[in-house]
């Protein structure tokens, strides 16, 4: 583990250094800092928060660590540069892909179940309110959209309510990816229109086609295709190893940051093998 630590602050700091990043000089510990305690609680305690400040703080890492919240504040101060780091990543990912092979697909994250919808606090309305096929239960929470590479590192996500259907998501993606790239997606992805478009910019969307499909494929592209999402498959799992049974968190904010940190962290973990 401290090994990874300080590769964490290393690479924090050196995005920090490199965006030519402004920092108080009065500040008790740098926002790399911050960034490196949000991460670590990510990566070895269930994004429990303040698991993390305890073991820096005891084992010398960060000794001058602030209280529980004078760090929440910096915490959310400094939650766009997560994604930028996570959006730098990406790209590394993207030009280490050589075959130019990408997944999509979408992951539940439940923020209360069902029977509990009545006593939830941070999310209102029915729109929050998910169905998870696998599992055959309905939730209350968020969805993850990734899209990741042939090898599972993730180089895009987004979070939206949990009635948000993976069609209307496919519109949402950004798909900034270089020319000649293949997606591959479920039968939930279907729609010929966001098809022919992405063909036109010469990245080419094949989801896997339904039986009654009005564009069907060859069988060898249909096995290729089903063979290339079990991977987003495995990224799913490592991504679920990484939360805890419940995320703890007192405003929607502060529990999408702590959904985008796992995502993130997911990505870091290809880093530290």
């Amino acid at each position: 583990m401290d090994a990874q630590i300080v590769a964490v602050f290393c690479m924090c700091d050196d995005l920090l250094k490199a965006l030519q990043h402004y920092e108080d000089p009065q500040c008790q510990i740098s926002d790399a800092e911050v960034m490196t305690t949000g991460i670590v609680a990510a990566l070895y305690f269930g994004g429990n928060i303040e698991k993390a400040r305890a073991h820096l703080q005891e084992y010398g890492y960060i000794p001058r660590m602030l209280g529980k919240s004078r760090f929440n504040r910096r915490w959310h101060r400094v939650a766009d540069l997560f994604l930028t780091l996570f959006s730098l990543l990406g790209e590394t990912w993207k030009a280490l892909n050589a075959n130019s092979i990408y997944v999509i697909d979408s992951f539940p994250v439940a923020a209360c179940d069902n029977y509990r919808i009545c006593r939830s606090h941070l999310y209102r309305g029915e729109e929050w309110r998910g169905y998870q096929a696998s599992k055959r239960r309905y939730y209350y929470g968020l969805k993850i959209h990734v899209l990741i590479t042939e090898e599972g590192q993730p180089v895009e996500f987004f979070l939206s309510p949990g009635s948000y259907s993976d069609t209307n998501a496919l519109k949402v993606f950004f798909f900034d990816l270089p020319e000649g790239s293949q997606v591959t997606a479920d039968k939930a992805y279907t729609d010929y229109v966001v098809e022919d478009t992405m063909n036109a910019a010469q990245v080419y969307l094949t989801p896997v086609r339904k039986k009654n499909s009005k564009r069907p494929v060859p069988p060898w592209v249909h096995y290729l295709v089903s063979s290339y999402r079990k991977m987003i498959e495995t990224t799913g799992s490592l991504i679920e190893q990484l939360l805890p049974k419940h995320i703890h968190a007192v405003t929607s904010r502060g529990f999408e940051l702590k959904v985008a940190t796992f995502v993130l962290a997911c990505s870091i973990n290809y880093l530290l093998r």
